[in-house]
């Protein structure tokens, strides 16, 4: 019976039909609606973000001063606690608790901070690496290994080597006496320089790569000091000519259980295409060893970075599993599975808390990890409760625990662009999806467009500080892939839970997986790919200040736009043809490239790449340089989307290592190389690229004559190889005086071009031994007098004066860089080629440079 002195009971309503029953899970809430359908009541709670903005600054200041300065901080910031009470008795009593929150949170992180900046001053491990002592330790890894990219350095490419962070626990000084310490430490593995039949194949290579975390090793190795101004490490440790690790203590029980289903995504992915099979284990786990630096540099280019990395949004994706999706959030019922499963909203909770730590034990425990976790959490919760503004404190929780477990965080940029994208979320993002819904903007697309342009405008800043750099083309791309990162993801973690135990199932989930993982790569290139796809911008924090003051304009003046459709349009047919840059259109505004140009020598810094017109559209390159995006860049200027034929004069790394660039998004019909094959790994990864390209690789040889179109040139050196009945140092058909050539330099591919009427004379890096020995060839007579030189070995001082006096260019060109460090071009060079009659350009001072011209006529522009 209903009660007639008060309103009926929820239980009278639901037994007499006049409101359905609840389910289990909202009923166990004690509230009608369950917490699916909260209210937001009040301003937004901002007491706790001054405490975490204080403790998170004293964080990253704190471990660089000396312990008697912490300790200073941590008793003034007590006293002043003290002090508060005996302030006068008008001063309120929240202010009071406000500064004495504020003031203990200074202290607790001060405490932290000189604790571990303690760490790095402790022990025998910094004064041993003063005097780069060579020692005997034993090592705690706490990081996965990791192989460095390669890098150009001159003329090759630095050494492979295995990078593992790790704790010095013991330590045997030159006297023999054993030390117990626990020293953070950078262990370089020079895996290059191991000794021949152990470390330097595969088979080494992979068992340092194969080492897990909390792993003890006992290493012979060489101290250094730290030259990243002391963070996280006090001292580098190198390992060299060391075979396989020397194995003392083995992981722990959770590292191996990661360890295992790491190891069976990878196999699981291990038969799908490139991009998927490097990219999924980036996606689920942050494994991005199998990431090639070209598919890095497009991520880059994308602002798409954040999902070859362990993220908040990992994390995000898994508890949407088990809440259901945010974009339900408002809904009386969750769709996820814990309520299809009847689960209560308590056991919800604790299933959640065990996922939490499924997911930090396999994605591995550091802080890395710890911190996308706990940003992850909050985002999630406050999109799927819908308690934006009480979302807040806990951010600043979360900022201010993870601070205090480890302070280094507070120095680190992922971690501040972690922070920065929540509170984005948490803030900008419901306003700016609310305005748009307001302007007829559908809601699942506004909701979108709300969250990755707030996201983008706060950490663009941060983002210039790391690369210099601005991408126009972040927002859309981060749109496009959002689609693709949940299916991804989720597949991509069924497919690790399943394979230890039914691998056939894993690698049907990983295929599944691999195409949303190709439709994320696919973006990331295709942006990458448009020639108005981000703007230089000044590396600095002044840059990030002007950066945000920028979008604050951008954002006042598109809310205003908003109201008025053509002016959006139009704004918006603008920005895309900046983005995309028409080639004709590019020629009218920038005047790049020049019409009727023949030759372009990029400007590749210390390298060599030059393109020959070979048609509207295509062109013959020679030599790559030694940066693909550099070489990429020249190309999408010139509008090259062709190439007949690649020529890489010699395997140095200067002109052979920017391939990849060459080879981005063109058709190539042949690599053409020299036949003297050094140095052996870059003719390697010459023959790799071509083989996974199925481009043909054909040596070129003095005599070789081709010709397409408009174009011709005359390959003039080197000669033939040598058969193998010719005398040794001889190749048959020469004079006894031209020997085989004894460096990469001297069998460079040296080739005489005639286009529109115009000679052109390429050296490559020709010495002058080989530029002696093409004077005295039989194509000698046909260097007299040539129009252009492209002056050989970047202009250094090693040029034979009979062959330059021979050629007698009217244009000589050298590529160079900038402030290198080698002295190119020489003063000498240059003068003698002036004193001879040429006009001498160079591109570290000149830039990129087409020469125009034919039938006698010759000019040149600049880029």
């Amino acid at each position: 019976m209903r009660s007639l002195t008060g309103p009926p009971s929820r239980q009278d309503e639901a037994a007499s039909g006049l409101r359905p029953a609840r389910s289990p899970v909202h009923a166990s809430s004690g509230t009608r609606l369950g917490t699916a359908r909260p209210r937001q009541e009040g301003p937004t709670d901002l007491r706790l973000v001054p405490p975490a903005l204080a403790a998170w600054g004293t964080a990253a200041l704190v471990p660089d001063v000396s312990s008697m300065w912490v300790l200073g901080i941590v008793i003034g910031c007590l006293v002043a606690v003290g002090l508060l009470p005996l302030t006068r008795r008008r001063t309120a009593s929240r202010p009071r608790a406000s500064a004495a929150a504020l003031l203990l949170c200074v202290a607790a992180a001060a405490a932290s901070a000189g604790l571990h900046g303690a760490d790095l001053r402790r022990g025998p491990v910094p004064g041993l690496a003063r005097e780069y002592a060579t020692v005997t330790a034993e090592v705690e890894l706490r990081s996965d290994p990791r192989l460095t990219r390669p890098r150009v350095r001159g003329d090759h490419v630095a050494p492979t080597a295995v990078l593992i962070d790790a704790d010095v626990r013991r330590v045997q000084r030159a006297a023999g006496t054993v030390v117990t310490t626990r020293t953070p430490v950078l262990l370089i593995v020079d895996v290059s320089r191991a000794p021949p039949g152990r470390a330097a194949g595969a088979r080494g290579r992979s068992a340092w790569l194969g080492l897990l975390p909390s792993t003890r090793l006992r290493v012979s190795a060489r101290l250094a000091p730290a030259m990243t101004g002391g963070d996280r490490i006090a001292a580098v440790l190198r390992v060299r000519d060391q075979g396989e690790p020397d194995v003392v203590g083995s992981p722990s029980g959770p590292q191996r259980l990661a360890g295992r289903l790491r190891a069976g995504l990878r196999e699981a992915t291990d038969v799908l295409p490139a991009d998927a099979r490097a990219l999924l284990p980036g996606l689920v786990v942050g494994d991005t060893s199998r990431i090639t630096p070209e598919l890095e540099e497009a991520f880059k280019e994308t602002d798409l970075t954040h999902t070859l990395a362990v993220s908040g949004a990992n994390f995000t994706i898994l508890l949407a599993l088990l809440l259901g999706p945010p974009g339900l959030a408002q809904h009386v019922e969750r769709r996820g599975l814990a309520p299809r499963l009847g689960i209560s909203l308590r056991g919800t909770a604790v299933l959640g808390g065990a996922l939490s730590l499924g997911f930090v034990v396999v994605c591995r425990p550091d802080p890395s990890v710890v911190r996308a976790a706990a940003c992850g959490a909050v985002a999630l919760l406050a999109l799927a409760t819908g308690r934006r503004r009480s979302m807040i404190p806990a951010l600043a929780t979360a900022v201010l625990l993870l601070v205090l477990y480890d302070p280094w965080l507070a120095r680190s940029y992922g971690f501040l662009l972690s922070v920065v994208a929540t509170g984005a979320l948490l803030t900008l993002a419901p306003r700016w999806s609310t305005g748009l819904r307001r302007r007829g903007v559908p809601p699942g697309v506004a909701e979108a467009l709300g969250a990755a342009a707030a996201a983008q405008a706060l950490c663009a800043p941060v983002v210039a500080v790391l690369s210099a750099r601005v991408s126009l083309v972040a927002v859309p791309c981060n749109l496009l892939a959002e689609f693709a990162i949940a299916p991804a993801t989720v597949l991509g973690f069924a497919a690790l839970a399943t394979a230890p135990v039914a691998m056939p199932v894993a690698g049907f989930l990983a295929w599944c997986a691999h195409w949303p993982a190709e439709w994320i790569a696919q973006i990331a290139r295709t942006g990458a790919a448009l020639p108005g796809a981000g703007v230089d911008w000044p590396g600095s924090w002044t840059g990030a200040a002007l950066l945000l003051a920028v979008t604050f304009v951008v954002v006042f003046v598109g809310r205003r736009l908003l109201g008025h459709p053509w002016w959006c349009g139009a704004c918006g047919v603008l920005l895309v043809l900046l983005v995309v840059q028409p080639p004709p259109l590019t020629r009218v505004v920038t005047g790049w490239p020049p019409p009727g140009w023949r030759l372009v020598m990029c400007d590749v810094g210390q390298g060599d790449a030059l393109v020959l017109a070979a048609g509207e559209g295509s062109g013959v390159v020679v030599d790559a340089g030694p940066d693909p995006q550099l070489v990429d860049h020249c190309l999408r200027s010139l509008g090259i989307s062709r190439i007949p034929l690649v020529v890489l004069t010699h395997f140095h790394a200067d002109h052979v290592a920017g391939l990849p660039g060459v080879l981005r998004g063109r058709e190539v019909g042949a690599i053409e190389t020299t036949g003297f094959e050094e140095p052996a790994d870059q003719a390697a990864f010459v023959r790799r690229l071509a083989a996974a390209r199925r481009i043909p690789v054909t040596r070129a040889a003095a005599g070789e004559q081709r010709r397409t179109g408009e174009l011709a040139w005359q390959v003039v050196w080197p000669p033939p190889s040598p058969s193998p009945d010719s005398p040794p140092g001889v190749v048959p058909g020469m004079l006894p005086a031209h020997p085989v050539p004894e460096g990469p330099n001297d069998a460079s591919v040296a080739m005489l071009v005639r286009s529109g009427g115009l000679r052109l004379l390429l050296l490559g890096d020709l010495e002058p031994p080989a530029q002696r020995a093409l004077a005295r060839s039989p194509a000698a007579g046909a260097l007299k007098g040539v129009d252009v030189l492209k002056v050989a070995h970047h202009g250094s001082a090693y040029q034979d004066p009979g062959l330059m006096g021979r050629v007698a260019p009217r244009l000589a060109l050298i590529s160079c860089g900038e402030d290198n460090s080698y002295g190119h071009p020489a003063p000498g060079t240059v003068a003698a080629l002036r004193d001879g009659g040429a006009a001498v350009l160079r591109t570290d001072r000149d830039g990129a440079l087409a020469v125009v011209g034919g039938g006698g006529e010759l000019s040149v522009a600049r880029d």
